[in-house]
């Protein structure tokens, strides 16, 4: 298989999830559209009946789905946009409500192996680490690494990488760009190996949390998810489902938080446990092994 063809992962579960019988065309979005995979899934199941919304920040992503996706649905449109914006482009689209709703919060193959931009450790790349324009970026991660205090970088490893070795790590950075700037992604995660002792980690690479951290860091995910989902569930029909796929604890956290709150105002959280890949998922496509699935349904007293 080719290794730069994204995977939907828990494609089942999502179409169980979200595609109900329902009066008229449905309107689906999809807030993180990547390969398309998902949103061509569920415009089969509804029959091309059906209007799909899709947002990527990643240009690339939305150039191929206009391919993926052109005639399988009443209508398509695709916004190069954050899903945190969702309600000022759904307002200019004049449209109020949606009735399924997606965030598929993992990184595609493509955006980890082919963008060019550090993403991954197992390749040496310019380090930046922003899904869209890097000029539209406040910071990347080549300026948190070189430009910022060693406290700051500790803090931002530990707090969105949950690394027991951030100090050690970030004492190692600080000390590695008094000598050059670290400019690829393969300088940093070596600076990371050497950081952490041989015996700290198992079956994960060293510099996995780290890169994880600034990539969170760098395109404000956890602010963004936060965002995204007050939004989202605002813009939701009453009787709407709204899925979320989070790949660590801190996405499913806030994830889990959320659905809670909405439940004591009245909706129905479906999935009282996270739903996760079955084993013949994983071995298929080992990138899902850490996905976590919960569906909520809006309800509004009338």
């Amino acid at each position: 298989m080719n290794s730069s063809v994204h995977i939907p992962v828990l494609l089942h579960e999502i179409i169980e999830g979200l595609v109900t019988p329902r009066i008229g065309v449905p309107i689906y979005w999809d807030g993180t559209l990547g390969g398309a995979g998902h949103a061509l899934a569920i415009a089969k199941a509804s029959k091309g009946k059906i209007k799909i919304i899709g947002f990527d920040r990643d240009p690339h992503a939305i150039e191929r789905a206009e391919n993926t996706l052109k005639g399988k649905a009443e209508q398509v449109i695709l916004v190069n946009d954050s899903f945190r914006n969702l309600d000022t482009v759904l307002t200019a689209q004049n449209i109020s409500h949606v009735d399924m709703i997606l965030l598929d919060l993992g990184f595609s193959s493509d955006e980890l192996d082919h963008s060019g931009r550090g993403f991954s450790f197992q390749k040496d790349e310019p380090l930046l680490m922003t899904l869209g324009d890097p000029e539209t970026y406040l910071f990347t991660a080549k300026s948190i690494v070189n430009g910022w205090a060693e406290e700051d970088i500790a803090n931002v490893i530990f707090g969105y990488g949950e690394d027991r070795y951030a100090r050690r790590i970030a004492r190692h950075i600080v000390a590695y760009r008094g000598k050059k700037q670290i400019e690829t992604s393969g300088e940093l995660a070596e600076i990371v190996k050497g950081a952490v002792p041989r015996f700290g980690y198992s079956k994960t690479h060293p510099a996995t949390k780290t890169f994880q951290a600034l990539r969170i860091a760098v395109n404000d995910e956890l602010g963004a998810l936060r965002e995204g989902l007050a939004k989202g569930y605002e813009r939701l029909s009453n009787g709407g489902r709204m899925a979320v796929i989070s790949f660590h604890s801190l996405e499913d956290r806030i994830v889990k938080d959320f659905y809670k709150q909405k439940g004591l105002e009245g909706a129905v959280i479906l999935t009282k446990k996270p739903l996760t890949p079955e084993p013949q998922e994983i071995a298929e496509n080992p990138r899902s092994r850490s996905a976590k699935l919960r569906i909520i349904e809006k309800r509004i007293e009338k």
